[in-house]
């Protein structure tokens, strides 16, 4: 398969997957508040939250991660398979998308956990977690496009600044609306 086009796919899959890492959050974040209504509009929003979420991620977010690392995997096979172990900039991306995967799979969690009636997370919570998602893509576009270990650095102390910027500007919001 020609490399260019397995790469188109890959960044396809990758936006979908995204997608989905944006917005699943965010519904959680509205499923939370909707546990504020009363108990007629709580109903109708909770089962129409669940729907949207079961949905979101069975979908478009599973086939997309799997589709991800497939097409992902299959790149570093064609380019970078012979000396894949000088490549340090890879290595660093596959953790990062290690933690992305993982950070799926706690999104599934806490849909599992919302379900079961056993969820502890308010949406000033939910919001933060939401800026996971932003900071891993950061971080991974920075590696993919900077290789050499100079930008490397540059990226890392790029992606805690980012980091810190992201959850200090929730915490200006969370304060904003609290005082409105």
């Amino acid at each position: 398969m020609d490399y260019n086009f397995l790469k188109s796919l890959h960044i396809i899959f990758v936006v979908s997957w995204f997608a989905g890492l944006f917005y699943l959050p965010r519904l959680l974040v509205y499923h939370v508040e909707a546990q504020d209504k009363d108990a007629q509009a709580k109903d109708i929003l909770s089962k129409q939250f669940e729907k949207m979420e079961k949905l979101l991620f069975n979908a478009i977010m599973i086939p997309a991660m799997w589709l991800t690392w497939l097409t992902g995997l299959s790149m570093i096979y064609l380019t970078w398979w012979d000396n894949f172990h000088a490549h340090g900039w890879l290595h660093l991306k596959l953790t990062f998308v290690l933690c992305i995967t993982i950070y799926h799979f706690v999104c599934r969690y806490l849909i599992r956990q919302f379900r079961a009636s056993q969820f502890i997370l308010k949406s000033g919570q939910l919001r933060l977690f939401n800026e996971i998602a932003t900071i891993l893509l950061v971080a991974v576009v920075f590696l993919v496009i900077a290789k050499n270990t100079f930008d490397m650095v540059l990226g890392i102390g790029g992606f805690i600044a980012f980091a810190i910027v992201i959850m200090a500007a929730v915490t200006i919001v969370k304060k904003i609306r609290s005082n409105a």
